[in-house]
């Protein structure tokens, strides 16, 4: 089993930057591809990236790619989101979940075992 607890959200204004963290408990932490989901009020909860469980691989959504970048310490059980150019439109609970599949055709995260408890980013116009 895997526990994950996200952090580093907050409020931001518009064009600035924020790096979101995902600590994981347990010892098989490079047994599971990481990804990140954010939910906005009102709307579908949606993948925005996905890391593999070695790194090598990376799925950005269209509006993350440029802007995001996702990476992992597997030596410190964490996974990490850099957010630049930040957009109100960014603004949601940001999500990481654990999966021990590296999946791209799960936009939802419908089929990831274990989710953090989230942490909300405001992006300020």
């Amino acid at each position: 089993q895997v526990q994950l607890v996200e952090s580093g959200g907050g409020l931001v204004q518009a064009g600035g930057s924020l790096r979101l963290s995902c600590a994981a408990s347990g010892r098989t932490f490079s047994s599971y591809a990481m990804g990140w989901f954010r939910q906005a009020p009102g709307k579908e909860r949606e993948c925005v990236t996905i890391i593999s469980k070695t790194g090598s691989r990376r799925y950005y959504a269209d509006f993350a790619k440029g802007r995001f970048t996702v990476s992992r310490d597997n030596a410190k059980n964490a996974v990490y989101l850099q957010m630049n150019s930040l957009k109100p439109e960014d603004t949601a609970v940001y999500y990481c979940a654990a999966d021990p599949y590296y999946r791209e055709d799960d936009v939802t995260g419908a089929r990831y075992d274990y989710w953090g408890q989230g942490t909300q980013v405001t992006v300020s116009s």
